[in-house]
């Protein structure tokens, strides 16, 4: 049985930058043990597989796998997704997707893709890991961080603020330490940022989820969301829209820029929109046997 895919820079107006994706676009009839190894096979962060939806009202269904699990949702595989859909569908504007987490619907106006997740799940916790545990975790001084929460969107993070741009370059994660004293937390997945997330911010990030076969991710939409979001329910003011934009990826050598907002009404989170480019870079069919399949 032979299945196409494409391969799609996420988060970047060029190729070469931003996230790597493989996309397969028609994959009725790939199972779901073949879907993970295809993932482990590609090796990037994330692989998606478009199925038909449960729901004939909506567009697709997307299966979204890391190298060693399935995600309900995750920010660049939606989007770099939604690029593979639109080139075949250039007269659309709007997607309504099936994931892990339910319907989403992403807007494509050109290479720009923006995820829209109206009225998301968000959770968080009291709960913390010290600034001690932290910095030895990712080999910096106790002093460099400045703060620390979990939160999450369909993905749960522990947040890592920084001192400074450079503490976030020097960032090293230490598994042993990681092991000990953050792996079995709320959240193992590190996401170090520095900027102080306010109001249309700029904010450098790098992000570590070797729990999910990822030693370092160069660009991660479903973090953006959930960071936005914090910034909106620890904000004062029941009304109001937060903005920021995010650079990761660029100690890897794949620069990424993230845009994400959300919106408060009455207090309550009532969408968190998540955008950025995306650039298809290339195609291929993968054959695999029938007994594989």
């Amino acid at each position: 049985m032979a299945y196409t895919f494409a391969l799609v820079d996420v988060f970047s107006d060029r190729p070469f930058g931003g996230n790597q994706l493989a996309v397969f676009p028609d994959a009725d009839g790939i199972g779901e043990q073949t879907m993970q190894r295809l993932a482990r096979e590609f090796n990037f962060s994330e692989t998606t597989f478009v199925v038909s939806p449960r729901d004939p009202a909506h567009s697709c269904r997307i299966r979204i796998f890391t190298p060693t699990q399935e995600l309900p949702i995750a920010g660049h595989p939606t989007i770099g997704t939604a690029a593979v859909l639109a080139e075949s569908a250039p007269d659309r504007q709007t997607f309504t997707v099936e994931e892990g987490v339910g319907p989403v619907t992403v807007s494509v106006d050109g290479r720009t893709i923006q995820l829209h997740l109206r009225a998301p799940v968000y959770e968080s916790t009291d709960e913390a890991p010290s600034a001690a545990a932290l910095a030895e975790a990712l080999c910096l001084p106790e002093d460099a961080v400045v703060d620390s929460w979990y939160a999450g969107i369909g993905l749960r993070f522990c947040f890592v603020q920084l001192a400074g741009p450079e503490l976030v370059d020097k960032a090293r994660l230490d598994r042993s330490a990681w092991e000990a004293s953050i792996a079995d937390g709320w959240s193992p997945h590190v996401y170090v940022l520095a900027g102080t997330p306010g109001d249309d911010a700029n904010v450098y990030s790098r992000f570590f989820a070797p729990a999910l076969g990822v030693e370092e991710d160069p660009a991660t939409g479903s973090a953006a969301a959930s960071l936005v979001a914090s910034l909106a329910r620890r904000s004062p003011g029941r009304n109001r829209t937060h903005r920021m934009t995010i650079s990761q990826g660029v100690v890897m050598g794949r620069p990424s820029t993230l845009h994400a907002t959300a919106h408060t009404e009455d207090g309550t989170l009532t969408e968190v929109i998540v955008g950025g480019h995306a650039v298809i870079v290339g195609r291929g069919t993968m054959t695999l046997p029938t007994e594989a399949v």
